[in-house]
């Protein structure tokens, strides 16, 4: 007897239906460029929502930290670069939970604005005197000025309602449309890029902020041990494009102490910077071709001193007088740094107390270009150890027109483009859920949940 014809057309007909998303395998195996923050909580992320049984390999060719480094001074350690996190960094006082870290203890200090001179602004032990004085020295438009900020954050604080609900961006120009804002002006050029970075940079200055007891790179190996990322120490030289099956396969060529390598991933997030002064980076058999995206990074240099304040050169000429453990700088041609501040070690005990101006202390101090020691003189009366970082900061965000993409191809993607909007650990982090949430979407094809228009209305509807 001949078997019915439903019996024949049904394996046909299934073949040609959809697969459903979850019926779909995850990938067998992902690779991540860099074992920074970016690097590190992508992994974390991808991890949440890919599962346990996907290969992580993280490559990185430093130390597992990326620019969250610290520096020894007398056997204790000190943040060299990004020391501080905002209050509102919800990713990253999520991490610090989850990894079972504590947030340092804060050690007060005053504030006060250089210009090479004298003190154009300090700051006092009274809240209301320091809303006074910024008020009477830049007057009304100090106020505007943070009006605009916390309405710049207040915006900013959608993303989480949006990541919560699974949303994610496939390009900057999305998310940042996704926060309200209004990405090009009449003459093509990108205003908001600027402003946005501006806005993230006064909005860590003026909040309250906090850091991790221990050092802020502990988020980073923290991250890569729950998830047991296995991290590859080498350098990554390029990526090239195979096929297998029908779908992409991407091999990633790298260096190392033994040699040069390769492996295959079904999925790459790169979280270096594509830019020539930053990475030797080749990508292969693409079409169209992918290269370094142009653009300028502003040169800084951080030395971290320990030595002798000499505040004779601020106006002091007894330091016990001497009142701040911050200082900032006006934009002053003469001036040869940026800002200095007494810093605290990473682990501070109960009985831990900030150095006094005239005792020795270790300073930190931010420049475009390293100090000479006729520099180091007119800062320090006497020093016992100068250790100097240089390295290229941040992007010049006035030298650019277009953002980095985030995909580079189906199943490759970009995280450290988002430098070109803002660059700050919560920022990079919020980078990095959505380049999770990105390739997780497209992955399982949930197109509603990519670059949807008025998220803020379907959240509620959602909830």
């Amino acid at each position: 007897m001949a078997p019915p014809l439903t019996a024949l057309l049904l394996p046909a007909l299934a073949a040609l239906l959809p697969v459903p998303a979850a019926a779909r395998a995850p990938p067998r195996s992902i690779a991540v460029v860099g074992a920074g923050l970016g690097g590190s909580s992508v992994a974390y992320f991808l991890q949440q929502h890919f599962g346990p049984q996907v290969q992580l390999d993280v490559y990185e060719q430093g130390g597992v930290g990326g620019r969250l480094a610290t520096v020894t001074v007398n056997k204790q350690q000190y943040e060299s670069r990004a020391a501080s996190i905002h209050a509102l960094s919800l990713h990253m006082q999520d991490f610090v939970k989850t990894l079972g870290l504590r947030q340092r203890r804060e050690v007060p200090g005053k504030s006060a604005v250089f210009s090479g001179e004298h003190f154009v602004l300090e700051e006092t032990d009274w809240y209301l005197l320091n809303l006074f004085r910024l008020w009477w020295h830049y007057g009304i438009s100090f106020l505007r000025l943070q009006m605009w900020v916390e309405e710049v954050m207040e915006k900013f604080m959608r993303i989480y309602k949006y990541q919560a609900h699974g949303y994610a961006f496939s390009s900057l120009e999305e998310l940042l449309r996704s926060l309200g804002a209004v990405l090009r002006s009449s003459y093509g050029q990108s205003v908001l890029v600027p402003a946005f970075a501006g806005a993230m940079s006064l909005a860590g200055a003026q909040g309250s902020t906090w850091a991790v007891e221990g050092g802020n790179k502990l988020v980073c190996s923290g991250l890569l041990k729950l998830t047991k990322a296995n991290v590859i120490h080498g350098r990554v030289t390029g990526v090239s494009l195979h096929s297998s099956e029908g779908r992409a396969l991407y091999q990633v060529h790298y260096t190392s102490s033994e040699g040069q390598g390769s492996a295959f991933y079904d999925m790459v997030v790169v979280s270096t910077a594509l830019h020539p002064s930053r990475s030797n980076f080749s990508f292969q058999n693409f079409e169209p071709p992918i290269d370094n995206f142009p653009g300028t990074f502003q040169p800084s240099v951080t030395s971290v001193v320990h030595g002798y304040l000499n505040s004779s050169y601020f106006g002091f000429p007894d330091p016990k007088l001497f009142p701040f453990a911050s200082i900032l700088t006006t934009d002053t041609p003469a001036l040869f740094f940026n800002a200095m501040d007494n810093i605290c070690p990473v682990n501070i005990s109960a009985g831990f107390r900030r150095k006094q101006p005239q005792e020795a202390a270790v300073w930190r101090v931010l420049s475009q270009q390293p100090l000479d020691k006729q520099q180091l003189k007119t800062l320090f009366k006497s020093y016992y150890s100068v250790q100097v970082t240089e390295w290229p900061s941040h992007p010049r965000y006035d030298s650019t027109k277009s953002l980095p993409p985030i995909v580079l191809h189906e199943n490759l993607f970009y995280l450290s483009g988002v430098e070109w909007v803002a660059s700050s650990m919560e920022m990079i982090a919020v980078a990095a859920k959505n380049v999770a949430l990105l390739a997780y979407n497209r992955w399982y094809q949930d197109l509603e949940k990519i670059d949807q228009k008025d998220l803020m209305h379907k959240v509620k509807t959602e909830l």
